[in-house]
């Protein structure tokens, strides 16, 4: 289930105000030269929100291209890279269904945007289209929360703060035989007169595994050169909370990769 993310645009970025995006951007830019190439690269970002790592990868020196469902999350991202005076292509797009007018470099999906893709159709169709959208040899990156982060961490708590821009209430349920958190979220936002402003959104999210992954994503043409826990050099573990997957696009599947690029 992709997620449009209307009301919440706004308060998106107050919400996620202890992510080190800076550090997000300094490790994908430090897992796609070695694969892709030397600068200037081109990529995308698909469900790039509102465009966090999108600005920090294009002053880097990426020629970035952001995608994205939402309308708003986009028209938010816009609105930074005009600030930042980068000039940033948006476009709205389902990335089940991407397509761009020239192959890129490299492809990023960050911040659980492939958790959204609920059953495997979902998950080959982008993967397909990703496979479509790369340059021969690109690299396609993206991070997931785990199985043992949405069916252990998050399934069954509730979570909440109390933020200058709004307030908001975050209620998880887990699903083991769907294997599908349902997280509802309420958002408090205060008015001028002192009363407060209520929105609700549902996200639904797949906990897929490793495996699951991995397969799909041979299917589809790709080879996975790592997997990492989180921003770490680490691998994965039983506990990893979040998993960062470095791919490269083969030609056909019976491409061999050169060993020095397999772990």
């Amino acid at each position: 289930m992709l997620t449009s993310y209307s009301a919440f645009a706004a308060y998106y970025d107050a919400m996620m105000h202890d992510v080190d995006y800076d550090r997000w951007a300094r490790r994908l830019d430090a897992l796609i030269r070695p694969v892709a190439g030397s600068m200037p690269l081109s990529a995308a970002d698909c469900a790039c929100g509102t465009g966090a790592l999108t600005v920090r990868l294009a002053r880097m020196g990426y020629q970035m291209t952001g995608i994205d469902l939402s309308e708003d999350m986009l028209r938010v991202a816009q609105e930074k890279s005009m600030r930042l005076g980068l000039r940033i292509p948006y476009v709205c797009m389902d990335m089940r269904r991407l397509k761009l007018h020239r192959p890129v470099d490299a492809i990023s999906c960050a911040c659980d945007g492939v958790n959204y893709l609920t059953s495997r159709t979902a998950l080959c169709a982008f993967f397909r289209a990703a496979h479509a959208a790369l340059k021969s040899g690109g690299v396609l990156i993206f991070d997931v929360s785990t199985r043992f982060k949405l069916s252990e961490v998050l399934g069954g708590n509730c979570f909440g703060e109390d933020l200058p821009d709004c307030t908001y209430l975050w209620r998880n349920a887990y699903d083991p035989a769907q294997k599908l958190l349902e997280m509802r979220l309420h958002v408090f936002v205060p008015e001028p007169d002192g009363r407060y402003r209520r929105f609700d959104e549902v996200h639904i999210q797949r906990a897929h595994s490793d495996a699951e992954l991995r397969s799909a994503l041979s299917e589809c043409g790709f080879a996975v050169l790592d997997a990492f826990d989180g921003l770490t050099d680490q691998p994965l573990t039983e506990r990893t909370e979040r998993a960062l997957y470095v791919c490269r696009r083969l030609e056909k599947e019976s491409e061999a990769l050169p060993a020095d690029l397999v772990r």
